[in-house]
């Protein structure tokens, strides 16, 4: 039997256990929610802004991501606040190129000051038998011209985390917009929605390995279409690999979905290592006020080496749905 905790309209700040500290739990804290196994973090959804460093525009700063994303055995792979790219945050999806009625809006980079994403509220928690489940909020806000901010889409996003297996975990990212005021174009663009993953600063190109389902590699994924993608470099200790698979569902506006990877020379080949899932990268889509619109992703987090007949295999797992 599941058990589902309804928190609709609450943004919390109170340390609370919502579960005994062993095997597969939730447990919300100061920042945010963190999904555990045991004793370790697997991931954390940050619900109160992340500030950036001192000297850098506080307007890069931000909440409504995943970071940290970690191994079972503790590898972090997200990264944020890169020097390159302060508006970077772990995993996260906002969109680039948006106009709403004649207005450009970027959701994506938001030093611009003309739209942002945050977290708005936590719906809902739900423990199952073999997984644990988050329900959030986030308002995607446009910014005026006097400054002030009005929301052009909200988001229904919830993220399901299944026990672990072996040497392995995945979770289940799952999206859903819905435009308030106005109709939301977003413009065909060759990044921005989706997923976006910003991997940990140690790999780069000399030391990571991307594979896409075509058989793509880091040199040829950019601008390709894909059903998964596969990166993977090594953890603390030279000797030991982890990574992470990222899935695309069959449902998803676009599928084989488009893909933006950065090249093996990117800001100086290292910590380079950035990856987004963009059903816009090669034609625009309109979202309709009234209308839901759903994106959903699987990724699978590991530890070692996987291969592509093993990805294979979670992608149709992935395809065929489990509760």
């Amino acid at each position: 039997m599941n058990k589902k905790v309804f928190f609709t309209g609450i943004v919390f700040s109170l340390q609370v256990s919502l579960a005994i500290c062993q095997g597969l739990h939730i447990q919300m804290e100061e920042k945010g929610i963190g999904i555990y196994n045991n004793t370790q973090l697997l991931l954390f959804y940050q619900t109160q802004k992340a500030f950036v460093p001192d000297g850098v525009d506080n307007a890069l700063s931000k909440s409504g991501f995943i970071h940290p994303l970690n191994t079972l055995s503790g590898e972090t792979l997200t990264r944020i606040h890169p020097e390159d790219h302060y508006h970077h945050y772990g995993i996260w999806g906002p969109w680039t190129k948006t106009n709403i009625a004649g207005r450009q809006v970027d959701f994506w980079n938001i030093g611009d000051l003309t739209g942002r994403v945050e977290f708005d509220s936590l719906l809902s928690i739900t423990e199952g038998e073999n997984y644990v489940e988050i329900k959030v909020r986030q308002d995607h806000q446009e910014i005026m011209g006097n400054g002030t901010y009005r929301t052009a889409l909200l988001e229904e996003l919830v993220i399901r985390v299944h026990a672990p297996k072996d040497n392995s975990y995945q979770v289940d990212y799952t999206s859903k917009l819905s435009p308030q005021n106005q109709n939301v174009l977003l413009e065909q663009y060759r990044y921005g929605g989706g997923l976006g993953f910003r991997a940990r600063a140690d790999w780069g190109g000399n030391n990571s390995r991307i594979l896409t389902s075509e058989g793509k590699n880091r040199a040829e994924a950019d601008g390709s279409l894909a059903e998964w993608l596969l990166v993977q470099g090594p953890g603390l200790s030279p000797e030991k690999d982890c990574g992470l698979l990222i899935m695309s569902h069959p449902q998803n506006k676009t599928h084989p979905e488009p893909i933006r990877t950065w090249e093996e020379d990117a800001e100086g080949g290292q910590g380079n290592v950035f990856i987004n899932f963009t059903p816009t990268r090669h034609d625009s889509w309109l979202l309709e006020v009234g209308k839901e619109y759903q994106l959903q992703y699987g990724l699978v987090v590991f530890d070692g080496v996987l291969e592509k007949e093993e990805a294979d295999q979670y992608f149709q797992e992935f395809i065929k749905g489990r509760n």
